[in-house]
């Protein structure tokens, strides 16, 4: 497995560059080790995170704004204060209906967000 190291221990977001990453949506990752990363994403109205799956354990924290989020076979709407875990190997994806930020939790990390 590749190394990436660790992110600066403090860091600050205004200071980092938005990554766009698809269609009315861009990231920020805000701190990483081989373990553990939290990711900053922004969505516009109408913007889709593609169903996928992948190895990782993720906790995601809706900062602000609405989604429909689909787990497996489920989806439900949520807002600013919410959060969801996704299990490892399980296919997810969310509808942005009020532009907001999700905070992901990734575990391990990301290694295809370093490429």
């Amino acid at each position: 497995m590749k190394t990436f190291g660790t992110s600066k221990e403090f860091i600050k977001g205004n200071e980092l560059e938005w990554e766009i990453v698809g269609e009315g949506l861009k990231r920020k990752i805000m701190g990483y080790d081989d373990k553990i990363m939290l990711v900053k994403v922004h969505f516009e109205v109408g913007a889709i995170g593609s169903m996928h799956k992948h190895y990782h354990s993720q906790v995601t924290y809706v900062e602000s704004g609405s989604f429909d989020v689909t787990i497996g076979e489920k989806t439900t709407t949520l807002i600013g204060g919410d959060s969801f875990y996704i299990p490892p190997n399980v296919m997810h994806g969310a509808i942005c209906t009020e532009s907001g930020v999700l905070i992901d939790v990734f575990s391990p990390i990301r290694e295809d967000f370093m490429e």
